[in-house]
């Protein structure tokens, strides 16, 4: 086999299209396949009990082995656990389902105890996916995206045949691939099995000297267009990729030149390899650098305000200048507000919806302007309008500058209306999970009860008490009228809430060993279970309740008595109990 030699630079490399670097792309192996065939109607039976139970799954798939590390790394997994032999199994569900999670697992877990080998469920939401990948851990959305699907309605499959493009552009053009971001309905969580996938590859063409711009790109996008077959087959999907090409040189120039398109690209696009092109600028944006800061907001609302300059030049082009001068602003609060840019068809209802309906920050008269732009848009867009008259352009454009005075007023309405919400939402959350752990008290004592019992236990992070005092600090300053990043705020405090919350669990599940026994009698098995009030008696499918006496019981009534015993980790019970199961079993052993 002829030796191939690695080229020199980015020319060479276009040149060269024998040229493959060795290396692929991790994903679930032959071994483990083969386990998971044997297990296939074990698996099946739990994929149907998990979408009965949670009908608003969007995806469960088992995570591959080589990835299994990192992840219990991430979820601080006691090494007890880490040693037992486990299939990680992710369950994806809906970002309104987030504050269920806790329930959720537990629940799980429950469902699998007898399940052999055992299983640890991770579960997450789309949000999630895309906070790895913002934070450079593309370790754990490759996870994800090569995890084996037991179920899914479209969000694996389009980020799986994602990742495997990805990871044959790179094998090509190693050092040259900038940023490889995917948006579109991928990243609005609206993808099903058959949605177009769109990706935009951000090449360096910094070392390119010989070759014009355009003949550049045009070849590049042809090599990457090639490999979108191959991708498709190996991914295993019917999602057809839409991969759009930019040049480095280009990006940088068009964000200089603070361009809406490439600020909408920035805006919606979430990077699954990035060399510190893109997440940069995305975080920047996030953090109200870019968009929500005055210098970008006015950018995009300064197409409104240069529409009155073109207006008397063009009659239907000047409603399309109108159009986005009114849909653009519109959209830059609706971010601003905290919510994921909609559509251009859906932005009316949803402004409305928040602005007019929910917030009362709005007039109907502005939401009337948004609406009839829109209409006259898509009236243009399907060929039902061809022209228009210079007296209702003029009526237009009235109505645009007078909507952008407004908007610029709503803009410092909701800025600190935003703020407000956001700091004490998240104090509230906190201060919530810390009364649930630690029992109700002030919030003075519970921070004084966190750093005695938790922070200097060894049993939380130093940085966790630190967190709590900012997030204190920022209310404070909230209530004296001071300005503070929330969303730096908002960062830290996802972080404590997740730390919280495994403490939580693991307490819980300690708990419910706790007050388990099992009980052998007959050569047969049975399961004691004692909580505060009485005792369950599990036979099979058989459930018995035992007070002063015996009687049958049903599984509503153990959970209701098991969610009971949440944080007690001593359970006080009398000794007739086992005279009654001794009456009702006869001899018995206990197993400890």
């Amino acid at each position: 086999m002829e030796k191939q030699t690695t080229p020199k630079n980015l020319n060479e490399q276009i040149n060269n299209p024998k040229y493959i670097p060795a290396g692929g792309m991790p994903e679930i192996s032959e071994h483990e396949k083969k386990e998971i065939d044997k297990q296939k109607k074990e698996l099946d039976k739990l994929k149907d009990n998990i979408t009965k139970k949670y009908p608003f799954t969007i995806a469960i798939g088992i995570l591959p082995q080589q990835y299994v590390p990192k992840i219990e790394q991430e979820e601080n997994i006691p090494e007890s656990e880490k040693n037992e032999k486990r299939i990680h199994i992710v369950h994806i569900i809906p970002e309104e389902q987030f504050k269920n999670i806790p329930k959720i697992k537990k629940e799980l877990l429950e469902l699998t105890k007898e399940m052999k080998p055992k299983a640890w469920f991770h579960i997450i939401t789309p949000v999630d996916i895309w906070n790895f990948l913002m934070d450079s851990r593309y370790d754990l959305s490759s996870a994800v995206a090569m995890a084996f699907p037991l179920y899914d309605k479209g969000l694996l499959g389009a980020l799986r045949v994602a990742e495997v493009h990805k990871s044959l552009v790179l094998r090509k053009f190693e050092k040259y691939v900038s940023s490889y971001v995917i948006a579109g309905s991928l990243v609005r969580g609206t993808a099903t099995k058959t949605s177009d996938i769109d990706v935009f590859v951000i090449i360096d063409d910094t070392d390119v000297k010989r070759m014009p711009r355009l003949e550049l790109r045009e070849r590049l996008r042809s090599i990457i267009y090639q490999y979108i077959p191959e991708a498709s087959a190996i991914a295993g999907v019917k999602n057809k990729l839409e991969p759009q090409i930019y040049l480095l040189t280009d990006f940088w120039e068009a964000v200089k030149d603070a361009h809406p398109v490439m600020f909408t690209f920035i805006r919606d696009g979430v990077a699954l390899y990035d060399k510190g092109t893109f997440t940069p600028w995305k975080l920047l944006l996030k953090m109200g650098k870019i968009k929500p800061s005055p210098e970008a907001i006015d950018m995009f609302m300064s197409m409104g305000d240069k529409t009155a300059d073109t207006v008397n030049r063009r009659l239907i082009d000047a409603m399309i200048d109108i159009y986005y001068g009114v849909l653009t602003p519109s959209q830059a609060l609706l971010m601003l507000y905290g919510l994921a840019p909609p559509t251009h068809k859906e932005t009316p209802t949803v402004f409305k919806e928040i602005f007019h309906d929910k917030e009362k920050l709005i007039e109907a008269k502005y939401v009337k302007t948004l609406e009839r732009a829109v209409r006259l848009f898509k009236d243009y867009e399907h060929g039902k309008l061809k022209k228009m008259k210079g007296e209702e352009i003029d009526t237009l454009l009235k109505e645009m500058e007078d909507y952008i005075k407004r908007m610029k007023q709503l803009r410092e309405q909701i800025e600190k209306a935003v703020q407000k919400k956001t700091i004490e939402q998240i104090e509230h959350e906190v201060f919530e999970i810390l009364a649930n752990l630690l029992g109700k008290k002030s919030r003075k004592e519970l921070i004084s009860t966190f750093d005695k019992e938790l922070v200097k236990k060894g049993k939380m992070p130093q940085k966790m008490l630190s967190i709590i005092k900012d997030i204190e600090t920022a209310v404070a300053d909230m209530k004296k009228g001071k300005t503070k990043n929330a969303e730096s705020v908002r960062k830290d405090s996802v972080i404590l809430m997740n730390h919280l919350i495994d403490y939580g669990q693991r307490c819980d599940l300690v708990a419910i060993d706790k007050s388990r026994m099992q009980i052998i009698y007959k050569n047969n098995r049975a399961e004691l279970i004692f909580t505060e009030q009485e005792a369950f008696l599990i036979e099979g499918q058989s459930i018995k309740k035992i007070t002063d006496k015996v009687e049958n019981s049903n599984p509503e009534a153990l959970n209701k008595a098991i969610a009971s015993q949440k944080g007690k980790l001593q359970i006080k019970f009398s000794p007739k109990i086992f005279e009654l199961i001794r009456k009702e079993l006869g001899d018995f052993e206990i197993v400890i």
